[in-house]
């Protein structure tokens, strides 16, 4: 189960002792609504404040305790005038990301607090968003509640390690990163782990694992379609030997997220990593429920990342996959990957046995990989998706954010492009022109489900530039 967010308030009052006495009881009023709707929608743990704010030591201490106890967001709330110092103070010595929340309180100076405190926020350099209405309208909550996922995206980075299997695939600069950039920036460590590990590792996994694996695949998969050469038994049993390995390796060395380079020498001399990238962007495997360790294909970096992003945000599978073709008579965009994709999307269901019932697995294509293994390949199924891909230019990052939904059609129309591989066919809501010539590289990256506001309120918490393809 997905833990609910940490959602810290602190309430300022006016700095005059006996103002903040006269008026100590409109603020608890305004508060205690507060409290008691952001409790009745049921999706975050609220950290309150213990005291209602009106001294510089109380700020202080308020915000690190709020830090202390590890929240993913703060709401700086103010009902009544209070000193503009006193929400700095807090914001300097807590923990953001940081709403600025102005109750709609048309007898006092709420919003005239609020702004006065925005703007010496702005002087400072210190990044906010404002609210401000009445926390009974339901845009308000969703409003907050959007900020606080948002906001536990930005805190949950931090700390993490992404693990690299290999290096650069195939020239592909979108998938190489700063190791210091990604530090400074997301506070994401970076360990490299040779691909080498996972052919001597794979050499140790007790057949009886792989046996179990095996079986339960040939049980549970629509179809393997074996060709004697580049998909046999022997081949699907190296890959789930592949698997285990990686599996192994990330537990050990602790990674939330990876990438995997594969290509060439994997895909060429030893199997293709297929089976590995679509089991790892699984909730489940062949030995059970499991936590998604979101992966990019290609050693991808800015891939994985933007897929932890998307993980985090909203506890869900996330997939991985290239912008393929356009087809201009059906006004319909094609995604598909050599074979990564998560199973997930294949049913959109949290049982296995639904979704790999759409699945088949082909033959590598052997063309381009030599060493052979399977495809896993299926249709996405149909649903209100969100698009999102981390992209650098000029060495900065930004952020494209593209709505849409998944639809289906015929099995034969996935033989126009690439019939063995996973394919998403989509509708967007964008001039393909300008899709195609705005985006910042060949893959992205999808969860289901609308999550446009949380990812931009996600971007502006960084300082990104956002960019919605719509």
């Amino acid at each position: 189960m997905p833990q609910k967010r940490k959602l810290g308030i602190l309430t300022f009052s006016d700095g005059r002792q006996a103002v903040h006495e006269e008026l100590l009881s409109v603020n608890q009023k305004f508060l205690d609504q507060l409290l008691k709707v952001l409790e009745a929608a049921g999706q975050v743990n609220l950290v309150p404040g213990q005291k209602i704010i009106h001294r510089a030591e109380e700020a202080k201490e308020e915000a690190e305790r709020l830090k202390a106890a590890q929240v993913d967001g703060t709401i700086l709330n103010f009902s009544i005038w209070s000193f503009p110092h006193l929400p700095v103070i807090a914001a300097e010595n807590g923990r953001g990301p940081f709403l600025l929340l102005s109750n709609l309180n048309p007898n006092y100076p709420g919003l005239i607090a609020m702004l006065a405190a925005a703007g010496c926020l702005d002087q400072l350099g210190i990044r906010h968003s404002r609210l401000w209405g009445d926390v009974r309208d339901r845009t308000v909550i969703d409003r907050i509640l959007k900020f606080v996922r948002a906001g536990s995206v930005v805190n949950r980075l931090k700390g993490e390690t992404c693990g690299l299997f290999g290096g650069r695939s195939m020239g592909m600069y979108i998938g190489a990163v700063d190791s210091r950039q990604w530090q400074t920036e997301f506070g994401v460590d970076l360990d490299h782990v040779d691909q080498y590990e996972i052919v001597i590792r794979s050499e140790k996994i007790p057949e009886k694992r792989v046996e179990h694996a095996f079986q339960w695949l040939t049980n549970h998969v629509r179809k393997i379609v074996y060709d004697g050469k580049g998909l046999t038994p022997e081949k699907l049993k190296t890959q789930i030997r592949a698997y285990f390995a990686t599996k192994d390796i990330i537990q050990e060395k602790n990674f939330q997220f990876v990438g995997i380079k594969c290509q060439p020498e994997l895909s060429d001399y030893f199997v293709t990593q297929c089976l590995s990238q679509a089991f790892l962007n699984d909730p489940y495997d062949m030995e059970g429920p499991k936590e998604t360790i979101p992966c990019g294909c290609e050693a991808d970096l800015d891939g994985s990342l933007t897929m932890e992003i998307l993980k985090h945000l909203t506890d869900s599978p996330v997939l991985f996959f290239d912008l393929r073709h356009y087809d201009a008579g059906s006004d319909m965009f094609v995604f598909s990957n050599c074979g990564s994709q998560s199973t997930y999307f294949a049913g959109r269901s949290s049982d296995p046995r639904v979704n790999l019932r759409q699945v088949i697995f082909y033959p590598q294509t052997p063309f381009y990989y030599k060493a052979g293994g399977a495809a896993v390949q299926y249709m996405c199924a149909e649903g209100e998706i969100t698009i999102a891909r981390l992209a650098r230019k000029n060495g900065k990052y930004w952020l494209g954010i593209i709505p849409g939904k998944f639809i289906k059609v015929s099995e034969e129309k996935m033989k126009e492009t690439s019939p063995e591989w996973p394919q998403g066919f989509t509708k967007l809501s964008v001039n393909a022109a300008q899709l195609i010539s705005g985006l910042g590289g060949n893959h992205v990256h999808a969860v289901y489900g609308n999550v446009m506001e949380e990812l931009q309120e996600y971007g502006h918490m960084m300082g990104m530039e956002v960019k919605v393809f719509s």
